[in-house]
């Protein structure tokens, strides 16, 4: 912990996250990289991560979600680093983050923002680690998937809530989570949907249901031409009741 202290102290201020996400009058995307997942296998392996960062920003992704666990995810700190050194757009370490000492090596290896699960963390573990979040210099991402759970996140001070439609435990996502939950965040929340989406039309429906944002993982990973891809999905304009 102190070393990551020591290193985030000497650190340039990180880039906002949650303004990224609110700026302009489209959807934001925030492009995912990651070489395979539980859920999908191998997406990917060949993944260089610069330079399909690169492809993502060109894209027009407003910012990136880097996995750093090896295991389950084929990832490595070395990514998030180096992407780090090579983009201006905010970056999203999105692990399992259970502890403060992980947020600490999140900021410390340029991340603007890390994600914490609700359903991961007793609720006064939750807003401990929200408020060491920001301590550190980052923004928490907040992810629901029920209504105790988006109760919980909205007695932190986090200003970016997402809601995944996948079941973590099943794998199966459900549409209807979504649904139920994205129009349930205040506006003055970022309110942000997370998984089950490939498409332009996808992003469309998610726009409808309030969303400012999404992340969009597996099917920008595995295309030999994201930037196209992202392209389309960035398109999508917001709702102006939702601005």
């Amino acid at each position: 912990m102190a070393e990551f202290r020591d290193q985030v102290r000497d650190a340039p201020d990180a880039v906002p996250f949650a303004a990224a996400l609110r700026r302009g009058d489209r959807v934001a995307v925030i492009a995912e990289l990651k070489r395979q997942s539980p859920s999908k296998g191998v997406i990917n392996a060949d993944i260089e991560a610069t330079e399909r960062a690169s492809q993502y920003v060109a894209g027009g992704a407003r910012a990136l979600s880097i996995l750093t666990e090896p295991r389950e995810f084929g990832g490595r700190n070395e990514d998030l680093l180096e992407v780090h050194r090579r983009v201006q757009v905010p970056l999203l370490k999105k692990d399992f983050h259970v502890h403060a000492v992980q947020l600490w090596e999140a900021r410390a290896l340029g991340a603007s923002a890390a994600l914490l699960i609700a359903r991961a963390l007793p609720p006064a573990e939750l807003m401990r680690l929200v408020d060491e979040a920001f301590a550190a210099g980052l923004e928490p991402l907040v992810e629901v998937r029920s209504e105790e759970e988006l109760d919980v996140a909205l007695r932190t001070p986090a200003q970016v809530i997402g809601v995944n439609a996948r079941d973590l435990e099943t794998l199966v996502i459900e549409p209807e989570v979504s649904a139920r939950l994205l129009p349930a965040i205040p506006a003055e929340r970022v309110r942000v949907a997370e998984s089950g989406m490939s498409s332009a039309d996808d992003v469309e429906c998610a726009a409808r249901q309030g969303a400012h944002a999404v992340l969009i993982g597996s099917i920008l990973s595995a295309d030999p031409n994201p930037e196209a891809l992202l392209r389309q999905l960035c398109a999508v304009q917001r709702r102006a009741h939702d601005s």
